[in-house]
């Protein structure tokens, strides 16, 4: 089996070669050869070793990376959980794995096992409410998922079914937006052509039930990676660009997701009419909207993540990208992480944050998806080496969290309200208490029920219930509300948290 496996290998690269050459040139054939093998058949890299990576990668100032996890195979896309723990999918085997968090220190997920199997080309997933959401490429699954545990209660079921997944961009990427609705995107089933399957090429949504699916947006070729920004809970995603139009055409996008939006494929790249079918642009779509950034073209732009738990300098208004790299240009590019930085003219500044994945000719990995814990920490995943990179604050670099899992530090936060003085705690505690009564926020977290507020202190410190308030785990909603509201409603409930207490 490893014999054919072998020669299937070499046949497809025999065949890619001649295809590689005429239109890209020979410098960068032996890197995009296996970039190709890799696209095409999944066929990965070497597993790479802590000293490797401390080597080849380099990350932001601020910052330091390790590799965390590695020999997971074809790894794609994650969710943290606020236990500390990582939810990661591997659509060619039909598996959900879960690394439970380093509680121990050593660097590395306590214990690796398989979650979940049997799906169908898993992909996108989140949590919310106690359900696990997957997206497979012909639907979306869900499971009744215990965060603390890190167990599967119950059956799975399905909540949509029916989407297409034949052709290319058979991913769908699932995440669960602010309003409550769940996100779904389902790519192109080709380069460049007129889809006749409505649901291709688009991010749609629906309610936790299923009901309710439909078109959001339209005109993206392949949007894999979705979030919204903390600031103005405005929704973006990145899009890969259509290919065969030479190293630098087009651009890969990042676009501004508005209801009913269309992005212009396959009729527009980025705001250039297509060479193909620039001229069959139908009269009846809506205005093209052109990207909110634009990436070097087939740098291939999936996971985002807008930065919300980190307190270093840069990083207040930004999100990072994974890069996952070329496989048709002359000069192979991308392969990194990139950090977008938010002006506060609207215009948005790119910048290295990982760098160093292709280097000297060797190829260490491809970036896929970008997921930040509640702690800070920062996880990169590769599905060329099947591996996981954790980036964490430097020694000495300020952040307001504990790199250890807040779930499992009871006792961390006794002293939560110590650096406000008697004056400052009951100003706030007066405004946190209006703000309260104002959001109604009784009417979800009632009194000695599943969702009661309680042993606050033992999960959050001020710093970071505060930043939890600016994006919280739906269904709670995130609330208009000043950083001074945030905190003094975070003052408010750990007042009186520990009021009764005494």
């Amino acid at each position: 089996m490893k014999v054919l496996r072998f020669i299937i290998y070499v046949v497809i690269v025999l065949m890619a070669t001649p295809f590689l050459l005429v239109h890209y040139g020979p410098p960068g054939v032996a890197t995009t050869s296996k970039v190709a093998l890799h696209a095409l058949v999944g066929y990965g890299g070497d597993e790479p070793d802590g000293n490797i990576v401390r080597r080849q990668l380099s990350v932001a100032d601020g910052y330091r990376l390790d590799l965390y996890a590695t020999g997971l195979g074809k790894i794609r896309f994650m969710h943290v959980t606020d236990a500390g723990d990582i939810l990661l999918t591997r659509p060619r085997s039909g598996e959900v794995l879960i690394l439970k968090a380093d509680t121990s220190g050593d660097g590395s997920p306590d214990d690796i096992r398989v979650l979940l199997s049997g799906l169908t080309r898993p992909h996108g997933l989140d949590y919310a409410d106690g359900w696990l959401y997957i997206a497979e490429s012909n639907g979306v699954a869900k499971v009744a998922f215990d965060v603390e545990s890190g167990d599967i209660r119950g059956d799975i079921s399905r909540v949509v079914t029916g989407l297409g997944d034949k052709g290319g961009h058979w991913t769908k990427t699932l995440r669960i937006g602010t309003d409550g609705w769940l996100y779904l995107s389902s790519g192109s089933t080709c380069n460049v052509c007129e889809e006749t399957d409505p649901q291709r090429a688009t991010i749609m949504r629906f309610k936790p039930d299923g009901s309710e699916l439909e078109v959001h947006a339209s005109g993206l070729r392949n949007s894999v990676g979705m979030d919204w920004s903390p600031w103005s809970n405005e929704l973006f995603a990145t899009d890969n660009g259509r290919d065969l139009l030479g190293d630098d055409f087009p651009p890969c996008e990042l676009n501004n997701i508005v209801a009913g939006g269309f992005y212009g494929w396959p009729y527009v790249n980025a705001s250039t009419p297509d060479p193909d079918l620039g001229d069959k642009l139908p009269s009846d779509l809506p205005a093209n909207r052109p990207p909110a950034h634009e990436f070097r073209a087939h740098n291939a732009p999936l996971g985002i993540r807008f930065i919300r738990h980190s307190k270093l300098a840069g990083f207040e208004r930004s999100a990072l990208v994974a890069l996952h790299g070329s496989w048709n240009r002359s000069i192979p590019d991308g392969y990194k992480v990139v950090s977008l930085q938010w002006q506060p003219d609207g215009t948005i500044v790119e910048s290295d944050f990982v760098t160093g994945f292709l280097q000297d000719g060797k190829l260490l990995g491809r970036p896929v998806d970008v997921a930040e814990a509640r702690d800070g920490s920062i996880f990169i995943s590769d599905d060329y080496s099947g591996s996981i990179y954790r980036v964490v604050p430097a020694d000495g670099a300020e952040s307001s969290f504990s790199l250890t899992s807040t779930v499992k530090a009871p006792d961390a936060n006794v002293g939560v309200l110590d650096a406000y003085d008697a004056t400052q705690r009951a100003a706030l505690v007066s405004q946190g208490e209006a703000l309260y009564q104002q959001f109604n926020c009784v009417g979800c977290h009632v009194p000695q029920t599943a969702n009661a507020l309680i042993a606050l202190h033992k999960r959050y410190n001020a710093a970071s219930l505060t930043d939890f308030f600016s994006a919280p785990t739906p269904p709670m909603p995130a609330f208009p509300l000043s950083a001074e509201q945030r905190e003094a409603l975070a003052v408010y409930l750990f007042d009186r948290e520990l009021t009764s207490a005494k």
